[in-house]
């Protein structure tokens, strides 16, 4: 049986994991849109978090399986690979295509220069090849992060470090030198609701308290009236723990390292405002809790000076040309994994990570929701082997005007990269662009 794996990212090379655990003969190709592989764990996770990102060496023993073949650089739907084609080369094909926008506030002055989401500075200081913005920064003195989750909290920590930190990671050498000239000084992180109901985990929120060059402000009285801060022996061990954390920062006195963190909660923006044409400040209306787990506004507002925005409220997934789609949810509708058209079982597609249940859990969570998905395509296989498709797809692919990047062409990109971080003084530093990472890995075909 031949299976396409649509996304390279935690949940398709968990997908195809199971797959050839689960079944010895079967073939699976792994396609993606981009020439590189694993999705967020390359372009998602902070490039300060290198225990995380080891995690690429796992994936990479799924994608070097012998039954597995990478092909990169394979658009699906629109402007590539019709779904309908795809069914057609294979016996299945599981998507994995995540959530690939980010949630909006709906406010005035949203779209003004100098407010971003957080995708956006992510990619960016990720290297991903679609990165167009490159002024996050520039002429910045006080940025506001909207969003208490840990999303939120990467972002206000690589705003934070030093360039000394940064250095050896392998963020792109133009993101790094522009964060190296950063006069970045005040970082807000804003949340608006109480501190007992932040999304972030404790070791994210610990680490911004670690950076040698900046100091965490928060105000006891602003949080007291979240009554999961006031008494938290009724809190969940993970949301006691983030309180626990909080009421440290808040009996500490002030110190004068250069950069400062303040995190601010009953907060909810209202309004982005401009000054000469740009993000000048945010305004915000105070909240309190409404009893049933909410918040409502109370009238009051505060304005807080910004030259930067970014907004990090949550992801949302895209349709798929060819694959039905539930916009109110941003998934793809479906029944343990297996995708329904029209309320009906589409024999031999299916879906599996955030386009399958939302963009909720962490990388961990792809695992067993891939294997449900695995199951129930394995279950379907009886009757999905009888279809007859090509003895070779990737012959079939070319043919068409694809080219694939194939793994010896990701393997290529990767030695690119470390030669760059060696001629910079750095150890390995990421291709930035569509450019540059395709003859990287044209250098494999010579």
């Amino acid at each position: 049986m031949r299976v396409a794996v649509v996304g390279s990212g935690p949940s398709g090379v968990y997908s195809a994991q199971s797959l050839v655990q689960l079944d010895p003969t079967v073939l699976v190709d792994v396609l993606d849109r981009l020439p590189s592989p694993y999705g967020l764990v390359r372009y998602g996770v902070a490039p300060d978090h290198e225990k995380i990102k080891s995690l690429q060496n796992n994936l990479r023993t799924v994608l070097e399986h012998e039954r597995v073949r990478f092909l990169g650089g394979v658009q699906v739907g629109e402007g590539g690979v019709p779904a309908a084609r795809l069914r057609e080369l294979y016996h299945a094909v599981v998507y994995c295509v995540g959530a690939a926008t980010d949630r909006r506030l709906g406010i005035p002055g949203e779209d003004l220069p100098g407010s971003f989401s957080a995708t956006e500075f992510v990619s960016w200081y990720s290297a991903h090849p679609d990165t167009v913005e490159d002024g996050f920064v520039l002429g910045a003195r006080s940025a506001v992060v909207i969003g208490v989750g840990n999303v939120a909290v990467d972002v206000t920590r690589i705003l934070a470090r030093g360039a000394a930190e940064l250095r050896p990671t392998d963020m792109p050498q133009a993101a790094l030198t522009t964060l190296e000239a950063s006069r970045v000084t005040d970082i807000h992180m804003v949340g608006r609701r109480g501190p007992s109901q932040a999304r972030f985990t404790t070791k994210e929120l610990r680490e911004l308290g670690s950076l040698p060059d900046a100091e965490v402000l928060v105000d006891a009285d602003e949080l007291a009236p979240d009554p999961g801060y006031v008494d938290p022996s009724s809190l969940p061990a993970a949301q006691r723990r983030n309180v626990e954390v909080l009421r440290g920062w808040a009996a500490r006195p002030p110190g004068d390292l250069p950069r400062r963190i303040r995190l601010r909660f009953f907060q909810r923006p209202v309004e982005i405002l401009a000054e000469d044409g740009r993000v000048g400040a945010v305004r915000f209306e105070r909240t309190q809790p409404d009893g049933q787990g909410g918040v409502t506004g109370t009238g009051r507002y505060e304005e807080i000076e910004a030259q930067l925005v970014l907004r990090s409220v949550g992801y949302h997934g895209v349709p798929l040309e060819g694959l039905p789609f539930d916009p109110a949810t941003g998934t793809v509708p479906q029944l343990a994994g297996r995708v329904l058209r029209e309320g009906a079982v589409a024999p031999g597609e299916y879906v599996a990570g955030w386009i399958k249940r939302g963009p909720t859990g962490v990388i961990g969570s792809n695992r067993p929701c891939a294997k449900e998905t695995v199951l129930s395509l394995l279950e379907d296989a009886p009757v999905l082997e009888r279809k007859v498709v090509p003895d070779d797809t990737l012959t079939a692919l070319r043919t068409e005007g694809i080219k694939p990047v194939d793994w010896a062409g990701w393997q290529a990109i990767e030695r690119a990269e470390a030669e760059l971080g060696s001629s910079l003084g750095r150890s390995v530093v990421k291709l930035p662009d569509w450019e540059s990472l395709l003859s990287a890995a044209r250098t494999a075909e010579t």
